[in-house]
């Protein structure tokens, strides 16, 4: 019997449908705020293309399992804060499958980014060069 398959479609809709979604409005309320951690998924070719958002922190999304388990050797001391994190990629389609599996691993609370960083840069939110 053949296993049916999932495309990443079907598997961000899920994810969207069990995390926070916030508003381009609510993120720049939240922007700046000491109880807020915004976490850019984006990979660092994106971030010098793009720009950031000014004090994101930056994790790649193929590191994040790994930075917020405090048990993995990569653990990174910013997901032991007692904050809300806020996920973006460019489109809304890796935060949303991040906020998802980082609320699996027991971080809270946590939202993404509806539309992405895309979406925030073309409403004229905020955005800085990388300086790395």
């Amino acid at each position: 019997m053949k296993t049916p398959r999932k495309g990443f479609r079907q598997m961000v809709d899920e994810a969207k449908s069990r995390i926070k979604t916030i508003s381009l409005e609510e993120a720049k309320q939240r922007l700046g705020s000491e109880r807020v951690v915004f976490v850019d998924l984006r990979d660092v070719r994106e971030l010098e293309r793009e720009g950031m958002i000014p004090g994101a922190f930056h994790c790649p999304r193929g590191m994040l399992e790994f930075w917020i388990d405090p048990q993995s050797p990569y653990h990174k001391p910013v997901f032991a804060l007692d904050k809300r994190f806020v996920f973006f990629c460019a489109g809304g389609w890796r935060s949303a499958l991040s906020a998802q599996t980082a609320q699996h691993m027991g971080l809270k609370p946590v939202a993404h980014i509806a539309g992405g960083f895309g979406a925030w840069k073309k409403a004229g939110g905020p955005v800085e060069q990388d300086e790395r």
